[in-house]
């Protein structure tokens, strides 16, 4: 089996209100060293060993659905894994 962990994020050109919303709360809560706060999200996936090309298949996932590739960027790791 494959553990793949997927990692996307807005490109460094694309504002991001929501981690400007984050930063504010940090900011009022003391936490005042903050500077800058980008929101991202991460996904884990689990994939059979009988997929064929790991990388090409979850790089196809990536940009036909997983991220928004005008605005978002992505990396993987895809680690193989013992079936429990």
């Amino acid at each position: 089996m494959y553990k793949v962990k997927v990692y996307i994020t807005l490109r460094e050109s694309v504002l991001d209100p929501q981690g400007s919303v984050v930063k504010q709360a940090l900011h009022s809560m003391e936490f005042k060293s903050v500077e800058d706060v980008r929101v991202g999200k991460y996904m884990e996936l689990t994939l059979p060993s009988s997929v064929e090309n790991v990388e090409a298949t979850v790089e196809e996932m990536c940009h036909r659905l997983l991220a928004n590739p005008v605005i978002e960027d992505y990396r993987y790791e895809i680690e193989e894994s013992v079936a429990q």
